[in-house]
């Protein structure tokens, strides 16, 4: 019998919870180390007591960086079996979280099965819902309405869900006042800047944050404070408007930890490379070692249909410098709904990018992969490295697709392989070209 609300709550009072002991031997730490760390807030175990099948994860300081991939159903693409699909690829290749992004019809039957069936945390956005779920056009939405879906995600299992509360009347003037190329481009705090301008009413979730920490506290559901204001250019990067936000976000976040409710904080989006080490720096500060999820950063806007690589690049940078959770992009991204083959390039650039900073941070056993592959490399055993590879089939598709003479090579190099020649010299063997052995 739990004798606690959640993971927050049962680590300020000295409880190592089962999720916390199964994070710390994925993390290769202490339950005690996790715990303390979920007591202060600086890491997150996001885990509704009604998701039965998940493998608990922590996101935040210490930890490996974390990938989340978004998928989900629209008004143009409405096919639950594709979305499903991306579903197993996600969980084939390791992706910790999986926002389910749908935002047409009835949504909640895809929600439940995706739910049943993942070890992977699951992320919502209720703003997204709302429209479909209450089947109302949005000046007809009241605050209640908004709270009536935050409720249903999280009685169907839902772990964390993006929370816009940051874009209130203050954070609304700084981006009024300080002019923008892209303006806002979050499609959740759109449609709340809409609604607070057409009903001249404060941002509801806001206005009622304290009800709906009541829900998320409920069931345990970590509240990923969105950032409505996010720059959408890296023209608009690190201005009033984001940072007014950021502060905001900062209060909001103090104020769920008051009340035991997990924290993580979104970030920016898109940004040129000098500006990012700064800005993770400035979100720790401002919301107090929160961890902190970012959607890239995208650090140029001219090359659509590689976004995967621009958001790899920031991604990288980000969580390198103090990021906890990387949000994925496709090569779709700002184009198209993201087919299946769309959605395992931005896994797998978004894996490069966390895997590459928990090098670069030092986490425990980041580098234990990367030895095994050296190793097999030394010994040119491929299947070794296509058992070490992140994608295998890949890596043995294109081995086998111009095969070499000599299996102990590959096409590149051929008998001139820098490998080989090393190995035959250090045996005491000869290096020969011309003869045929």
């Amino acid at each position: 019998m739990r004798t606690y609300k959640t993971q927050m709550e049962a680590a300020k009072k000295g409880i190592i919870t089962p999720e916390m002991k199964i994070v710390a031997e994925k993390e290769y730490t202490t339950p005690e180390k996790i715990m303390e760390s979920v007591a202060k807030g600086e890491v997150a175990i996001p885990c509704n007591i009604n998701h039965k099948s998940i493998s608990p994860e922590g996101i935040g300081a210490g930890l490996k960086t974390k990938i989340n991939v978004n998928l989900g159903i629209s008004g143009d693409c409405k096919n639950y079996d594709v979305e499903m699909q991306k579903v197993d690829m996600a969980i084939k290749f390791g992706a910790e979280a999986i926002m389910d992004l749908s935002n047409y019809g009835k949504t909640n039957t895809f929600r439940r099965e995706l739910i049943e069936k993942s070890p992977a945390m699951i992320g919502t956005v209720p703003m997204y819902d709302a429209i479909g779920y209450l089947e109302k056009d949005l000046l007809e939405i009241s605050a209640e309405d908004f709270l009536k879906v935050v409720r249903a995600h999280a009685e169907e299992g839902v772990d964390f869900m993006t929370i816009h509360a940051g874009i209130n009347r203050r954070a609304v003037e700084a981006f009024m006042r300080d002019k923008r190329k892209m303006n806002i481009v979050s499609r959740g705090g759109s449609l709340l800047f809409a609604w607070m301008m057409m009903t001249g009413n404060e941002n509801p979730f806001y206005e009622y944050y304290d009800k709906v920490l009541d829900i998320l506290e409920e069931f345990d559901v970590t509240i990923s404070l969105g950032d409505a204001l996010r720059p959408g250019c890296i023209d608009d990067a690190t201005d009033a408007g984001q940072i007014s936000e950021l502060i905001e976000l900062g209060a909001l976040t103090e104020r769920a930890w008051e009340r035991n409710v997990q924290v993580m904080v979104e970030g920016p989006g898109h940004m040129a490379m000098n500006e990012i080490a700064a800005n993770m720096k400035l979100q720790k500060r401002l919301c107090h070692n929160a961890p902190f999820y970012v959607l890239g950063p995208l650090v140029t806007d001219i090359f659509p249909g590689y976004d995967h690589i621009t958001s790899a690049i920031g991604g990288a940078i980000a969580a390198a410098s103090g990021a906890d959770f990387l949000c994925y992009v496709t090569p779709a991204e700002h184009l198209r709904l993201p087919d299946l083959n769309d959605v395992k390039e931005g896994i797998i650039a978004s894996k490069i990018a966390a895997h590459a900073a928990d090098i670069a941070k030092g986490v425990p056993h980041a580098r234990d992969k990367d030895n095994e592959m050296a190793e097999a490399r030394h010994k040119v055993d491929w299947e070794e490295m296509f058992k070490v590879a992140v994608d295998p089939e890949k890596a043995r598709a294109y081995f086998e697709s111009t095969p070499p003479a000599d299996r102990h090579t590959c096409s590149m190099c051929g008998k001139m392989c820098a490998v080989r020649t090393t190995n035959l010299i250090l045996e005491g063997k000869k290096v020969e070209f011309c003869t045929e052995k």
